[in-house]
């Protein structure tokens, strides 16, 4: 396990932030030493993703436990993969660290090589935070619910456009499979990463995003993005107007709050 390099999971499916960074703590401290000098966080993505906004808030978290500095970095690209290279060759002294949605758990069907061993590069350290899968237009959208984004999609297929972090991650697989339950065909448009999706929705770039609460719940209750449907079996606190996607109409659409 020595050789191995940490990985910190920050996932759109997982555990609380907080049980987060108590075994986070656990699995780090293999002796007093640790850390003996700042830790970095990679992030896979670009910035402004949940990915990113979980990473920082869990490093300065760190930062303030631990009286180290913990910086983070974003090195994204290639379905995260560059990040991930670049934490499997650090020192596997854990003062670096892996930020990844669950989109790593794809990666060797996604890719015929990989420059790092999947099975062994890392050590899961923990999984950070749930997050339902919101699906979301530009308020200014003529779509003012699912069904008339369904029917709209179904009239000219490919006509409408959504964004991603990228080809293969995990909002991708969301969308196609929103897709396919809905009996549309929609033009795939991908990013470095979800917060640049979501930011190509803003500018009417693109016309939707299928992405975390949290990486787009503050253009929401800003009132840029209108939402359309959530994932999960109940509605969410944070936005209990938004309906389930079984509500919404597509009650065989998955995933059912435990993210993707």
């Amino acid at each position: 396990m020595h050789q191995r390099r940490q990985l910190l999971h920050v996932a759109l499916a997982g555990a609380g932030l907080g049980a987060g960074l108590g075994a986070g703590r656990h699995a780090f401290a293999q002796g007093d030493a640790w850390p003996s000098r700042p830790v970095r966080i990679v992030v896979a993505w670009a910035p402004g993703g949940a990915v990113d906004t979980i990473a920082r808030r869990l490093g300065q978290t760190l930062s303030e436990q631990l009286g180290k500095p913990v910086v983070v970095e974003n090195k994204s690209g290639a379905t995260g993969t560059i990040g991930a290279a670049e934490v499997a060759r650090a020192a596997p002294d854990g003062h670096t660290l892996l930020a990844m949605d669950n989109t790593y758990a794809m990666l060797p069907y996604l890719f015929q090589k990989l420059p790092f061993d999947h099975a062994a590069a890392f050590r899961p350290v923990t999984v950070s935070a749930f997050s339902p899968v919101m699906l979301a237009v530009h308020r200014d959208a003529p779509w003012r619910d699912l069904a008339a984004l369904v029917a709209a999609a179904k009239q000219d297929p490919e006509k409408i456009t959504y964004g991603t972090g990228g080809i293969g991650s995990a909002p991708h697989f969301a969308t196609a499979a929103f897709a396919q339950a809905a009996g549309v065909t929609l033009f795939h448009v991908p990013f470095r990463g979800a917060g640049e999706a979501v930011t190509a929705v803003l500018a009417q770039q693109v016309d939707m995003v299928m992405v975390s609460l949290g990486s787009a719940l503050g253009h929401v209750r800003g009132g840029l993005l209108r939402p359309l449907a959530m994932s999960g079996t109940a509605r969410t606190a944070a936005l209990p107007d938004v309906p389930t996607f079984a509500e919404a109409g597509l009650p065989g659409f998955g995933p059912h709050g435990e993210g993707w």
